[in-house]
C-alpha cells in the first residue's frame, strides 16, 4: 500500500472540500437534526460514494487512453476555461447596469 499516495489524496480532498456547499449543507443539517451522527454517516457516505465513482471512471479513463493524451485533454480544456474566463469574464451580472447617457 501506497502510503505516501493515501496522504496526498486525503489532503487534495480534505482542502479542496473545506467551505464547500457539501460543508455548507452539512452544517445546516447537522446544526437543525436530533441526530448530528447521521448526518456525519449520511454526509460521508456521500463523499465516499462521489469519490468512488471518480475514481472508477479515472481507472478507466485511464485503461482507454494513453495517460499522456488525457493529460493534454486536460491541460486544453482548463486553458480553454482560463482563456474564457479571462476574455468575457464570468458571466455574472453583479447587478450594475451601466448606460451612456
Amino acid at each position: 500500500m501506497d502510503w505516501s499516495l493515501i496522504g496526498l489524496s486525503f489532503a487534495a480532498v480534505f482542502l479542496s472540500e473545506l467551505g464547500d456547499k457539501s460543508q455548507v449543507a452539512a452544517i445546516a443539517l447537522g446544526g437543525s437534526s436530533k441526530y448530528p451522527k447521521a448526518v456525519f454517516f449520511g454526509t460521508s457516505a456521500a463523499l465516499l460514494t462521489a469519490s468512488l465513482i471518480g475514481v472508477l471512471i479515472g481507472e478507466g479513463t485511464a485503461t482507454l487512453f494513453p495517460p499522456q493524451a488525457v493529460k493534454s485533454v486536460a491541460a486544453l480544456g482548463f486553458l480553454f476555461m482560463g482563456v474564457r474566463l479571462l476574455w468575457f469574464g464570468d458571466g455574472e451580472d453583479d447587478g450594475a447596469e451601466t448606460t451612456n447617457e
